[in-house]
Parts: structure tokens; C-alpha cells; sequence
């Protein structure tokens, strides 16, 4: 069925897959309260790219169109400053009780009506559309309708523990924006919201908010109860501000990690990695916060730009070599020291090794004494030189060939080499530990020794580095880490029990050393440090018990499975291949309350742990039923499956919970692997660049362990949002953009007025995500500016469609060339917006929809269509061909806006003056069933030498306007329908075209209409004495010839209705006052009471 009825008869118009329309007619669902003339939607800009060769079409943008449209409030559409108001202007004043000879002809202007009003009203209209959209369940319904295939765009959970932030807001608009944009091209969207429950965050809240009475009668079961109460809470006002937002999704089915049934799956999926061998226990160092007395992923941290460590460069006085190497080193003995550089003085006491790089080569150097005073400082870097730089004797110490001059420089002595050898010939020599006397190794480390900074040589204490572990395993080296969980040295720790390694501890250190005369040198050190994400502390490396996913079992799976990823942008690819590659075993155990248990039970007396198929259906069956509290308050007995109950007390409950982010890893197999609808693998997941160490990661590897392919088909990553410096915002700074404010004001509205939900879609639409992205108070008035201008070029579409019918329609063949032309830039519009839709760069959209409306419509189209529409007659072919274009465009520009400015599309829907129609001649009542506008192929086709012809009249008018514009500073004329226009054109064939364009058949492509001028001319040269009688003259290049422009008053006399000037006015006798046009169109134009009628 084709868009409008005329064209059953020539279906060139429109394609045979539009629909139809036909008069409005009353609709249960029109019930918006039509408060002060407003209506129920709202607006969307885009900026437009130069469309110009963007495709294998040729697109002519208008580029030179110098002046934008303003809007003023009582104003429908405004007009540019050269364009004249005449008749709008009369049929006010009449309207406003003056003469009636001044208004005689008011009642034949057809001036726009519609009750969509120029406000937006958001903070009253946007709820009262929502709750349209939830009266009448129009998500659900749009997705019941769709018969296209699935689209399941998997929500990545934020944690529970707060207020919304601009980064919450740019995640949720940016899905919501492709979910309703796959909804228009029928699919059936299904997006289900989820939460991240467990965890820290929200054991903290609680224990935050209790004093410390309190906290000692806390048992474990009343914590949970009181972190679930919070968590729940919270999903609450964030769902709430999510749909405030605009966001559709299936708020009635969230997802919660909390929930029993997502802990059964986490619990199988747990279950499955450990029966596979993925999952161990061990004890190795993990990062530790003391300040929140648990380990942390790598998730869990973050790091400061800035973090002075207290370094030194101390001595380890070495006692053999190695047999194989005596005479190499024997001439140095007793005094021979290995030199050694460390930023976490506080490991001393766990050394175990020195480690050496076997390919490096290394010195024996004799120092002298110190050349400079023994407290040196270097802007904040402070140094001090340690005792034994003191001693008038020396001792001989090893340190890397290639740092020898960098170390003399820093510590300020003249080192002199004595002897050169590898690395590897330094292996198995011997040392005594500098605390405890005990003699260790010197030991081959990796490719993490070089000579970018220190000495060389690296103090390894196995039980607080990663590489320092890996290097003590290959030795067999004791992993001693006398450290507790508060961060203070234990009692293995001897004379520094009880100290805190972070602080007294660390000091005591360094002064033990200088005692004993091994302390080279202290110096402040800044660099990156690891810091507790949650409690903005630092952290430590500390060996300790804990569970590991063994992500080497499954690495290459893991990158074979990246490579299978659709990544954008595509760097982000890179991004997380360096980090699954690099990355150490997941420690997945953590001491805390607050989470999913460990389902594990271990020997009362051997400490084996018992974990097999058995136990972890039977834990998984509980669960589901019961929720994970029932660990805490059920027995050991009735927790075993029933082969053990005989042997249940020589077992014991583990106490630790996974790592939260095992808990969201795990939401593909809770989620898309348990609800209906849904399909696994995802086909996007979307979240922070952030993520790429964390829900991306976790996800990936839980599903490569247990699946073997990736929970995603593609991946989309956005950058964070800063303020309009570029500056991270915080209190602090007093720079915090909140989305709240944004829709509903601040306190004080006129310093922060409330823009509404589609302000702030429209800003997020309007970046570049991919990158961070600026958002503050300038930002906002701007996106401000653009709604407004896009919903004025709205309301000029409804306005001059009150009177529309379907049965007035003109068929493509039939339009102007001027309205074939703007049907062809529509199209493109509508082309390369779904390509920016598709390839997910909204900002292109923005662009293009920006430029499309504030220039292609509004300064052109819609400021040269005014005529026609208002003073050519209601009944006139110009009209209605006119009238045919602006349905399309509404219709179109409706739906195109619609996934970015949803409240404002519908508000256009629901104040359309006719119905809209789809298959089966089902009506389209919200803008959401209408689906994504049908391609025209025969828009599309506009002859590319018409495209070029109307590029340069367009260019032409450009430059006419100029001429125009001098004349009226020069005071010739005012309004520019007081001019007449002379053209010249070199070009024979230019000018031949303009020629017949200046008495087209038909007015709307007359080049006077074009140029908003009463007249125009075509001579066929330009001498002297001619040019000499015209006051205003330019000129315009256009390729390799030249167009004259003349400038003089029109010729005639004023039309009292149109304002334009004619020789004609005066003719007629009934009405002397009217040009020929106007006579005919009064003529026949219906009495008032006829017009009042039709309207």
C-alpha cells in the first residue's frame, strides 16, 4: 500500500512499502493534556557532515547559507532578516482588532496551526509521555509486533551502593539510543537492566552508617540482611532515575546478583571451571588493602598519578661465590657487597634472594669518599645519604655495568671499576640477610631487571611481588610474608611486630638499616601505585591463602576467542588482548561478609578442602531455593550432600565470598543462559573503557572456561565524562554535572535550569564517545539551543499540515523540481543517519540532522515555502506539492530522532493531523510502531545535473543576498520584496536555465520565489549605460564563468495581501489592491466560515 492514496495511480511517489496516511481521526490514545497548547514531544539535532560525496550519490548540501533562523517565542517560525512578514504580519494585526480594511483579507492566509506547542515543557510533559508509554505498555507491544529477528543488547551491572553519576547516564542513553533504533528497524529488542549487589561498596554503606555499638552486635546474617535491605533500596531509586531517563527495558524482570536463582547459576558456573581444574587454592601474593582487610582483583584498584614511595639503595654484604666462580670474585672478599633498590623498604625483612639478569653485565666498583654534603634535596625528590657513605673505608659493591654513571651522579660519590662479569656468573653466591643473618641466594630473575632505573640488582621477597614469586618458585625460595591483614608486621617479623609497614613500620626499616650500615642512600620516589578503589588507600602485595581461577588453562582460548570479537572502536581490541595476555591467575576469594560463599568445606584437622560435583549441585540446589544466607545459618550437616552427613563434623565451612566481579562475570550464564528470549552469545555488550580489565574480562574468561567461545558478538566501549575543562569532576572541585539537575534544576533555576531527559540524550548523541567526553553548564545551553531549533522546524511541519489530507497528495512526477530536490536531501538525510545508526557514531547523526534542519529547511526550504503556504491559496497545486514534501519530512525526521529525542518524536506523533498507517492497515499510534522510514529509490534518483544546477542556484542566491543586503544599508530598499533582480550569465546553457526558471510553470520554482523577490531578470548583457542606471551590483563565479547581479526597486505597486510588488496591482476592480495571483486566489479561496470549517 503506498504512503498516500493518489498515488494508487502512479506509484512513483512513494514506495510501496510506506504506508498510508488519511485524515486524523479521534484516538484513544491521543489523551496528552493539551495544557497551554502543549503536546506530548519533544525534539533531536544533529549536526550535519558536509554531505557532499559522502556516497555514491551526489548530495548537495546548501553549505553556503550564511544566516540561521531564530526563533522567538510568539513567532511560529521566523523568517531571515531579509524576508518579509507581510502577510502574517496583517492577519495579526486584524486579528488583534485594527482596521478592517488592514485585515479585509486575514481570512485567506492559511497561517500555521497546531496545538504542539514551541516549549517543551519537559519536566511536565516528558512524565506525562512515559506514562503514556507505560499506560499502554508500548515497549512490549512494539517487540510483540516486531517480526525480525532477536537483538539482545546485555546490560553490564552497576553496583547498587548510590546516586546516579553522568557516566551512569551516558551508558544508559547510549544503549537505549541503539535498542529503540533496532526497534524502529523490527526487531525484537529484548534488554533486561541488572544490578551488581554483592561486595564491599555496600558492606562499607552499612557499616557506615552504624556506630560502634552496633557493629559489635552485627553477626554475620544481620550484616547481609542489612546490605541486601541497602542494596535493594538502591536498585530502587536508580531504576527510577534510569527511567526518568527514557530508558526502556524490562523494569518489571531485573536482574540482581542477590537473587537466588543468579546465585545457583554463579554457583555452576564456579562449579564447572573447578571440575575442569581451573579453579585452585594457594598462597601467593595478592594485592592486599589493609584498609579494607581483604584481597582485590585488579579491578578493584586504581592509580593516582601521584604517590611518593620512600626508596633506598641499601648494601647486602655477600659471603661466597659460587664454586665455580671463586676466582672471579675472591680478591674483593671480606668487603664485597651486592647494592640493591627498593621503593617498599618494609619487604626487607621477607627477603629470600637477590635476583641478577643473566644477560646484563655488572661491576665490581670501588667507591670513594663523599664529594658533597651528606643532605642533598632536589625540588621534592629529598635524599639523604645513609652512614656508611660516612666511613672514610668503603666496601666494594656490585651493581650494573650500565648504571655506573647514573649512580655516581645520584649518590655523589666517584665509583671506579675494578672488575666486569655477567650476570650469570653472579648465580649462587651467597649473602647474608641484613635482619635476620641467615644466608640466601642470588638467584637468575626475568626480563623485569634492567638498567632503567635502580642499581641492577632486585631485593625479591616471594611473598609480596608477583615476579618475585615466580622467580622464588623456580628456586624453591621460602614464601615468608609476615604481615597480618591490617597491614602490621607479625611476630615472624620479630623486632618489628606490631609496626604498620605503610607507615612506623617502614621507617623502622630504614633505620635498622642505617644502624647496621647498610642503608646507601633514601630518596623520595613518585610514581604509580596501586590504591584500594573503594577506600582510596594504598595497597600491598601480600602472600596469603586464597582461591585462583588459573587463567593459563584457558589463555589462548581467551585470545583466539578476542580475535572472533567485533570491537569498537577498533583499538579497544589491542586494549584488552595486552591484558588478558599479561595477566597473572584471578585470585576469585575474598574475606568478607557480604557475598557469595566459596562452596567449599575444608578438614578440621588436615585443612584439605572438600569440593567435588557432589557437593557443589547439593550447595547449588540450596541456593536457588533458599538464597545464599542459608551457608550462614544452615549446618555443616545439611549443607553436605547425604554421603557425607556421617563425616560432617570433621568438616568445616569456608568463610570466604568470590570476587564481585566473578559475581557479574557470571550474568551470561544467569542471564542470557536462563531467561527466555535471550541468546547466547550476547549480540553487544557496551560499558566504560574501564571495563576492559573488568566486565569484559571476567565475562570472557568465565565463558571461555566453561563455553569455549566469547558471551559477546560485539563490543562497544565509551570513554568517562569531565567537565567542560577536561578536568575529572569531584566535590571537591565543586565541577560535578549531575544528571538530576539536569532534568529537574537545581535550586537555583536560573543558574541551573531544568533542561529535561532529551537535553541530555541530545548531548550524548552529540559526542564522540569513544574518547572522554565534556559536559557542563555552557554544553548544556548550546544543546538547548539546538532542541529548540529542531522542535520550531517540527511545529512549522505540523503547523502547515493542519489542513493535510492524504487525497491531496501530488505525485513525484508532478512536484516543482525545487520539491523533488528537498524529497532527494530528505532521503540522503535519512540514508546516512541509519549508516550512523548502524555503525553506532551518533554524532554523526547529530551533525547531520543539525545541518539539515538549521540550514537545508530552515533557511532555505521552509523560509521560500512560507509564500505558498500561507498567501498561495489553500487549494492550490504549489500548496499541496508543498503540504506533499513537509509530510514526508515530518514523518521521516519523527521517526529518525526518535532512538535519541524519544519524548519529543512522540510528542510529534501524538500531534500529527492525520493517522499514519503500516501493514495490514494497522494504525500507527506511537511513533515506536511506525518502523524506520522505507527506502525511496526514486528520491534517491534525482538527476545528478539537476544536482548540480541546484547547487548553484543555491550558491547563486547566496550571493544575490549579498547584493540584497548592500541595498538595503544604502537604504534602496527595506523588505527584500522591494527589489527586483538582474542576472547575467556567461554560460549560455546557466543562463538559458534561468531564464526558463523565471517563468516556470509553475510559481514554485519561479527564481523570484527562490530569491524572495518580487522580481527577477534575465538580460541577455550588461553595457555600460545599463550597469551605470543599476545602484547595487556583484558578481558570482561559478566554476569557469560569472554571473552579474543587478540590484533596483521592483517594478508595480505593493499587493496588500502578499507584499510582493507587481505592475498588476491596480488591474481589478473588485480588488485594486491585490497582483494577479492574489486576485485569483480570493477568487476562489472559501469564505472564512468555509476555511474555519475545513481547518
Amino acid at each position: 500500500m503506498s504512503l498516500f492514496k493518489s498515488v494508487a495511480s502512479n506509484s512513483s511517489f512513494f514506495t510501496p512499502r510506506e504506508a498510508t496516511m488519511a485524515m486524523r481521526q479521534s484516538s484513544p490514545y491521543r489523551v496528552l493534556s493539551p495544557k497551554a497548547g502543549s503536546s506530548l514531544r519533544k525534539t533531536a539535532s544533529t549536526n550535519l557532515l558536509g554531505i557532499k560525496g559522502s556516497s555514491s550519490v551526489r548530495v548537495f548540501s546548501f553549505l553556503n547559507i550564511a544566516r540561521c533562523s531564530s526563533y522567538s517565542g510568539g513567532e511560529f517560525y521566523s523568517s531571515s532578516k531579509r524576508r518579509s512578514r507581510g502577510p502574517v504580519m496583517a492577519a495579526k494585526k486584524a486579528s488583534q482588532g485594527q482596521k478592517e480594511e488592514e485585515g479585509r483579507y486575514k481570512h485567506t492566509v492559511d497561517l500555521p496551526k497546531t496545538a504542539f506547542s514551541m516549549r517543551a515543557n519537559a519536566l511536565v510533559r516528558e512524565p506525562e509521555i512515559q506514562k503514556l508509554w507505560d499506560d499502554h505498555q508500548v515497549f512490549k507491544r512494539v517487540v510483540d509486533k516486531n517480526d525480525g529477528g532477536n537483538f539482545v543488547l546485555h546490560d553490564g551491572p552497576p553496583y547498587a551502593n548510590g546516586d546516579l553519576h553522568m557516566g551512569h547516564a551516558l551508558n544508559k542513553i547510549l544503549k537505549d539510543i541503539i535498542n529503540r533504533y533496532k526497534l524502529l528497524q523490527n526487531y525484537k529488542v529484548h534488554f533486561v537492566p541488572g544490578w551488581d549487589c554483592h561486595g564491599l561498596p555496600i558492606e562499607l554503606k552499612v557499616l557506615q552508617s552504624l556506630d560502634q555499638d552496633a557493629r559489635k552486635d552485627l553477626t554475620p546474617l544481620k550484616l547481609r540482611a542489612k546490605a541486601a535491605k541497602f542494596a535493594k533500596a538502591t536498585v530502587k531509586a536508580q531504576m527510577s532515575s534510569f527511567q526518568r531517563f527514557g530508558v526502556w527495558a524490562d523494569w518489571d524482570n531485573p536482574y540482581l546478583t542477590l537473587d537466588p536463582k543468579y546465585e545457583a547459576a554463579q554457583i555452576e558456573v564456579f562449579g564447572e571451571m573447578a571440575l575442569r581444574g581451573y579453579i585452585y587454592r594457594g598462597r601467593k601474593p595478592v594485592h592486599w588493602s589493609p584498609s579494607s582487610r581483604t584481597a582485590l582483583a585488579e579491578a578493584e584498584l586504581e592509580y593516582p598519578e601521584v604517590h611518593i614511595s620512600r626508596s633506598i639503595y641499601a648494601l647486602f654484604r655477600m659471603v661466597s661465590a659460587a664454586s665455580s666462580k671463586d676466582s672471579l670474585l675472591e680478591e674483593f672478599f671480606p668487603d664485597l657487597c651486592l647494592a640493591i633498590w627498593t621503593t617498599t623498604p618494609w619487604t626487607i625483612p621477607a627477603n629470600a634472594a637477590v635476583a641478577v639478569n643473566a644477560k646484563l653485565q655488572y661491576a665490581v666498583v670501588a667507591a670513594k669518599p663523599l664529594l658533597e654534603d651528606a643532605h642533598l634535596s632536589a625540588g621534592n625528590k629529598k635524599k639523604r645519604v645513609g652512614n656508611v657513605l660516612k666511613e672514610p673505608k668503603l666496601p666494594f659493591f656490585i651493581v650494573a655495568y650500565d648504571l655506573v654513571p647514573t649512580l655516581e651522579a645520584k649518590l655523589g660519590i666517584k665509583l671506579i671499576i675494578k672488575k666486569t662479569l655477567l650476570g650469570s656468573d653472579l648465580e649462587n653466591c651467597r649473602y647474608v640477610h641484613p635482619v635476620n643473618n641467615i644466608e640466601c641466594p642470588v638467584v637468575i630473575g626475568g626480563d623485569y631487571i634492567t638498567t632503567e632505573s635502580g642499581t641492577g640488582l632486585v631485593h625479591t621477597a616471594p611473598g609480596h611481588g608477583q615476579e618475585d614469586y615466580v622467580t622464588g618458585m623456580k628456586y624453591g625460595l621460602p614464601i615468608c610474608s609476615p604481615v597480618d591483614d591490617d597491614g602490621k608486621f607479625t611476630e615472624e617479623a620479630g623486632q618489628f611486630n606490631g609496626l604498620d609497614v605503610l607507615g612506623d613500620g617502614n621507617d623502622a626499616v630504614v633505620k635498622y638499616l642505617d644502624e647496621k650500615m647498610s642503608l646507601i642512600m633514601e630518596e623520595s620516589y613518585e610514581h604509580k601505585y596501586p590504591y584500594d578503589w573503594r577506600t582510596k588507600k594504598p595497597t600491598i602485595f601480600r602472600a596469603t591463602e586464597q582461591w585462583f581461577a588459573s587463567v593459563e588453562g584457558f589463555r589462548q582460548a581467551a585470545m583466539d576467542a578476542i580475535g572472533h570479537v567485533k570491537w569498537i572502536p577498533a583499538q579497544a581490541q589491542n586494549r584488552i588482548s595486552t591484558m588478558t595476555s599479561s595477566r597473572s591467575d584471578w585470585c576469585i576469594s575474598r574475606q568478607r561478609t557480604w557475598g557469595l560463599p566459596i562452596p567449599v568445606f575444608y578438614h578440621v584437622t588436615s585443612k584439605e578442602p572438600l569440593m567435588n560435583k557432589e557437593t557443589i549441585d547439593h550447595i547449588k540446589s540450596i541456593i536457588a531455593q533458599k538464597g545464599s544466607d542459608a551457608w550462614w545459618y544452615m549446618t555443616v550437616e545439611d549443607l553436605l550432600p547425604e554421603k557425607y552427613r556421617d563425616t560432617a563434623s570433621e568438616y568445616e565451612k569456608g568463610t570466604d565470598t568470590m570476587d564481585v566481579w566473578f559475581d557479574s562475570g557470571s550474568s551470561w550464564a544467569a542471564v542470557l543462559g536462563e531467561r527466555d528470549n535471550l541468546n547466547f552469545p550476547a549480540d553487544l555488550y557496551l560499558e566504560g573503557t574501564d571495563q576492559h580489565r573488568g566486565w569484559f574480562q571476567s565475562s570472557l574468561l568465565t565463558s571461555i572456561a566453561t563455553k569455549g567461545k566469547a558471551p559477546y558478538s560485539s563490543v562497544i566501549t565509551h570513554g568517562f565524562v569531565l567537565d567542560e575543562k577536561g578536568l575529572k569532576m569531584s566535590k571537591s572541585l565543586g565541577n560535578v554535572v549531575d544528571p538530576y539537575t539536569i532534568i529537574e534544576g537545581g535550586k537555583n533555576q536560573k543558574e541551573f535550569p531544568g533542561y529535561g531527559a532529551d537535553i541530555m540524550r541530545l548531548w550524548v548523541s552529540s559526542v564522540d564517545y569513544t574518547g572522554d567526553v565534556l559536559i557542563g553548564p555552557q554544553t548544556l545551553r548550546q544543546m538547548s539551543d539546538v532542541y529548540r531549533k529542531l522542535r520550531g522546524t517540527l511545529r512549522y511541519l505540523l503547523g502547515n499540515l493542519h489542513d493535510w489530507n492524504v487525497e491531496n497528495a501530488v505525485s513525484y512526477h508532478e512536484l516543482p523540481m525545487i520539491d523533488r530536490h528537498a524529497l532527494f536531501q530528505l532521503e540522503n538525510v535519512v540514508k546516512t543517519t541509519r549508516e550512523g545508526y548502524e555503525n553506532y557514531q551518533f554524532f554523526k547523526i547529530f551533525q547531520i540532522i543539525q545541518r539539515f534542519v538549521i540550514v537545508d529547511l530552515s533557511n532555505f526550504y521552509f523560509d521560500i515555502a512560507k509564500d505558498r503556504l500561507y498567501v498561495g491559496g489553500m487549494t492550490s497545486f504549489t500548496r499541496r506539492s508543498c503540504q506533499t514534501v513537509l509530510a514526508a519530512h515530518l514523518l521521516s525526521l519523527a521517526r529518525v530522532i526518535a532512538p535519541i529525542l524519544p519524548h519529543l518524536a512522540e510528542d510529534v506523533w501524538q500531534n500529527l493531523p492525520f493517522q499514519y498507517t503500516i501493514k495490514d492497515g494497522l494504525v500507527a499510534d506511537f511513533v515506536f510502531e511506525s518502523k524506520w522510514p522505507s527506502v525511496n529509490e526514486k528520491w534517491l534518483a534525482f538527476p545528478i545535473e539537476e544536482i548540480d544546477f541546484w547547487g548553484k542556484v543555491l550558491e547563486l542566491r547566496t550571493e544575490v543576498n549579498k547584493v540584497l543586503e548592500v541595498a538595503r544599508m544604502g537604504k534602496l530598499i527595506g523588505s527584500s520584496l522591494e527589489a527586483k533582480v538582474y542576472l547575467h550569465a556567461s554560460d549560455d546553457d546557466l543562463a538559458s536555465r534561468l531564464q526558463k526558471m523565471c517563468s516556470a510553470g509553475n510559481d514554485a520554482d519561479a527564481l523570484h520565489r527562490i530569491f524572495l523577490t518580487s522580481q527577477v531578470e534575465v538580460v541577455p548583457s550588461v553595457d555600460h549605460e545599463f550597469v551605470q542606471n543599476i545602484a547595487h551590483t556583484g558578481e558570482y563565479a561559478v566554476e569557469d564563468n560569472k554571473v552579474w547581479i543587478g540590484v533596483s526597486r521592483a517594478d508595480g505597486s505593493k499587493c496588500e495581501r502578499c507584499w510582493n510588488y507587481s505592475p498588476q496591482v491596480g488591474s481589478f476592480t473588485e480588488h485594486p489592491t491585490l497582483c494577479a495571483r492574489c486576485f485569483k486566489v480570493v477568487g476562489i479561496q472559501p469564505t472564512p466560515a468555509m476555511a474555519e470549517a475545513v481547518s
